[in-house]
């Protein structure tokens, strides 16, 4: 039986007659833009994350750059943002007017460390986006201590938790994307920004609508990027599923490291004292290539990300002039995400796992997979 990569309808089956109530009761409203449904949401978010507001707009990209400049970024700011990561973490800058520069990350986690931030900075640096990449959790407070506010790109990462809380509640504010294969994904396009700072959350308002506070006189150039009225209603019904999901994404890790997993290849490593609740399951091994072909042959989802880095794509080359991030450029051609969701059984790790144990067998690889 296939096995693939997300499983994104079974965790919906149960939930449909509640999903078709929700849509039955924003369609009886007759609100449809910035409606009770997102204005309940915006609370019951914030209450789970830990902060004061949640802001929601149209998606996770708007989010990132709606944030930067509700934060004050703008034209002669630099922000540092990994290159290990989605398009949308760097693209964002741009758009906010800034110029963005590429930092390493850390070769365990994927995530960016105060070590790695400092090395980049730049008497210009006004922010840095910290990535949670895969569900990992950032360590946002040490680069705080830097002197640099962060803000938190926690799209892959909803129901993680870290040593000082979820993320979305660590940095000065966060961006969330609900994109539907997403940890807690809608059934369209969606995102949000989660701050506890008061001006962040105002500016933030004011910029999703036009640049207005009151819908008819202009203060800025804002964006039209508000959360759907039916959206909100449909991740009201997913947002209290979050944590059991999440708690099935921890279990299946565990499939996969009790199946044997990690004595063929590295296993993802949590940041210190966090809980990922996994959104990608990413492997590293010098043979990916042999092994997502093997995968593909028997029907088990898998996908490389990220390859080539974002510094070493065209439209940030401008950006990236003299850049070497030796770390990004080894992860990117040493990994794998493979099979993974909330309910993904003992069985189908142990299915995986010897897809996986074929393939660096048929290579005559299997007793150095690991270097």
């Amino acid at each position: 039986m296939a096995i693939p990569l997300f499983d994104i309808h079974a965790p919906l089956r149960p939930l449909r007659d509640r999903l078709l109530e929700a849509t039955a009761r924003t369609l009886d409203g007759g609100a449809f833009i910035l409606g009770p449904e997102v204005r309940a949401f915006e609370r019951e978010f914030a209450d789970y994350l830990g902060v004061k507001h949640v802001v929601g707009v149209a998606n996770g990209t708007d989010a990132l750059t709606i944030a930067l400049r509700a934060m004050g970024v703008g034209p002669g700011d630099d922000v540092i943002v990994p290159s290990f990561t989605f398009y949308a973490s760097a693209e964002a800058i741009p758009h906010a007017g800034a110029t963005p520069v590429f930092c390493d990350v850390d070769p365990e986690t994927f995530c960016i460390t105060p070590e790695t931030v400092k090395s980049v900075m730049t008497p210009r640096t006004k922010a840095v986006i910290a990535v949670h990449l895969f569900g990992n959790v950032a360590p946002v407070a040490e680069i705080e201590a830097l002197g640099v506010p962060v803000l938190e790109d926690a799209a892959q990462a909803a129901g993680s938790r870290g040593p000082h809380g979820r993320p979305g509640a660590l940095g000065r504010a966060a961006t969330f994307s609900f994109f539907p294969s997403k940890n807690l994904g809608c059934l369209g396009d969606g995102g949000a920004i989660a701050t506890s700072d008061d001006e962040v959350a105002e500016m933030a308002e004011i910029l999703r609508f036009h640049g207005s506070r009151d819908r008819a006189t202009w203060e800025y150039v804002g964006y039209n990027s508000r959360l759907d009225e039916m959206q909100a209603a449909y991740l009201r019904v997913l947002l209290p599923e979050l944590d059991s999901w999440s708690d099935g994404r921890v279990r299946a890790a565990g499939h996969y490291d009790a199946a044997g997993l990690g004595e063929l290849v590295e296993l993802p490593s949590p940041t210190e004292g966090a809980r990922p609740a996994w959104h990608l399951y990413v492997i590293r091994s010098p043979h990916v290539d042999a092994i997502a072909d093997a995968l593909s042959r028997a029907q088990i989802g898998n996908k490389i990300y990220y390859r080539p880095p974002l510094h070493r794509h065209r439209a940030m080359l401008p950006y990236a002039d003299g850049v070497e991030l030796p770390v990004t450029d080894e992860l990117a051609l040493r990994h794998l995400a493979i099979a993974f969701n909330p309910r993904l059984s003992e069985a189908d790790a142990a299915e995986v796992t010897q897809a996986v144990a074929g393939a660096l067998s048929a290579q005559g690889t299997a007793a150095t997979s690991r270097g």
